[in-house]
């Protein structure tokens, strides 16, 4: 967990309530986590969301792991030191997010389930709303995609530290969704989301 650095600092509130940007978004901020193995379908399935909801006048952005490691976390590996910090930097960035109104969407393999769960503190001591999904797939099955080779790299000794071979990944024992993507097409899984969205009456204000 990273310590705090800077002395000398205050928070400074705003004038402009959460109740102000549900008003003028006409929604509810919330962090949408998706977790699970590389090849599980979160990525496509975070792009559907995002499109779906867009196109019903909703306002989302995407935060995708493979995507925020060329900018916001470039400087960080695949060590479990590594992975914590890029998932302790996702929670921040989600929380704002969610903070400013937008519906965030996250895809990140997150693969160890303390981090999820400061991921999930870091919004409950918020206030604000914060629903995991569980992207399942048999690992099997994410190995017949493979869409970027990497699960044939790491099963020839080529990629060390890969999730799944040669690391663990936490599968989440309690998320608000869970999505079994090999049984499950993108629509369905979309349509799953979105109905756990409206009823939680996050899709408006």
């Amino acid at each position: 967990m990273a310590q705090q650095k800077a002395t000398n600092i205050t928070w400074h509130d705003g004038a402009v309530t959460a109740q102000e940007r549900r008003k003028n978004l006409g929604q509810k901020g919330v962090t949408v986590w998706m977790t699970g193995l590389s090849a599980s379908g979160k990525s496509t399935i975070a792009v559907a969301l995002e499109q779906v909801l867009l196109q019903r006048g909703k306002h989302a952005y995407r935060l995708d792991g493979d995507n925020i490691r060329h900018g916001l976390n470039k400087n960080l590996g695949f060590s479990a030191e590594d992975r914590a910090e890029n998932i302790r930097r996702i929670g921040e960035v989600a929380k704002l997010f969610a903070d400013a109104g937008l519906i965030a969407i996250t895809s990140f393999i997150s693969p160890y389930a303390a981090d999820r769960e400061a991921a999930r503190k870091l919004h409950a001591d918020a206030g604000l709303p914060y629903i995991e999904v569980y992207v399942d797939c048999p690992i099997a099955e994410a190995e017949k995609r493979d869409p970027k080779g990497l699960y044939k790299k790491a099963r020839a000794g080529q990629l060390k530290g890969f999730t799944g071979i040669d690391d663990p990944y936490e599968a989440p024992t309690n998320p608000e969704l869970h999505l079994r993507t090999d049984q499950l097409s993108i629509e369905q899984s979309v349509e799953k989301l979105l109905e756990l969205l409206e009823q939680k009456g996050l899709l408006k204000a």
